[in-house]
Order: structure tokens, then sequence, then C-alpha cells
């Protein structure tokens, strides 16, 4: 006799394989190389993606501790701001997408919050924030969204830096 799966089961086995399509993601979008001009480059198409989706987003891109981009569109406020501060520093620590990290925790039963031991002030693990990795070289910065759910937010980046690696 097999036991009904419960929602929490359900979630975790949802989160795992959330995981293996964000992890699939991270391995295939890399940079040959990525500078000034590319952030740029990259951050007027993610907004003119969230224009044509009518997403009120705000949109930053570092390069390790420098910010090389930032726009905010009408309807953000500052929060959107802290909020990609926060995501930023979770790529910034765990060289994966601020999405794949509170995923992973996810899959486990446990939440960010409470089992990373980092400040919920400093550090958010909600989708939206990718990592730029640039092949032979890793992980030199991010790219983030704010303003839409964790989801949309993480799929909206996604969509921009495929457009742009196939550009």
């Amino acid at each position: 006799m097999t036991t009904p799966e419960t929602t929490s089961d359900r979630a975790r086995r949802e989160a795992l394989a959330l995981v293996a399509s964000l992890e699939e993601q991270e391995a295939r979008l890399v940079f040959p190389a990525f500078g000034n001009d590319d952030a740029w480059r990259l951050g007027s198409l993610l907004v003119d993606m969230a224009r044509e989706r009518k997403a009120a987003v705000t949109v930053d891109i570092r390069h390790g501790e420098q910010q090389l981009f930032h726009f905010a569109l009408p309807g953000t406020s500052a929060d959107n701001d802290a909020w990609l501060a926060r995501k930023a520093r979770v790529v910034s620590r765990y060289g994966e997408s601020s999405y794949l990290v509170g995923t992973r925790f996810r899959a486990k039963g446990r939440t960010f919050e409470d089992s990373s031991r980092l400040d919920p002030d400093h550090y958010a693990a909600h989708g939206g924030a990718f990592p730029v990795r640039v092949g032979g070289t890793g992980v030199v910065g991010s790219v983030a969204v704010s303003g839409l759910p964790q989801a949309e937010d993480h799929a909206l980046v996604v969509a921009a830096v495929e457009r742009f690696l196939a550009g």
C-alpha cells in the first residue's frame, strides 16, 4: 500500500524539478565576455522588453560590486532598489541565481530566511537576479529585475539574456 503524497512532499518534488531547470539555464547562458558596453546593451534590452510587456520593473546590472546599469520604469519605487541589492548579494555570495538559491532551500523543505544564517535585510533568495557568468572565468556580476512576482522577474531576465546572447 502506498501512502498518499502530502502537500509538502509535492512542493519539494516540484522544487527539485525547478532546480534542474534553473541549473540548465545557468549552464547554458554563459557570456563569451562582459564589459561596460555589454551591460548598457543588455540593460537597454531589458528595459525595452519590460516596456513591451507593460511591466513596472527596475533593472540593475553589476560587475562585481560596481553598478554598471540601473533604470526604474514608472510604477516602481525605492523598495525595488532594496530588493535588487538584496538579490544581487545572493548571486555574489552563491554564484548562482537568487531564484535557484531560494528554490534549493525550498526543495529541502526549508526557507532561505530561516536556514541560511544570513541577514534577510541584506540577502533575498527570491527570483530576479541572475549571474553574469563568463566562459573560462566564472561569475563576474549579476543582472537583476525587481517588480514582478519572483518567477516572472526571473523569466524576464532569462529571456533578455537569451536574446542578448543570440544577438
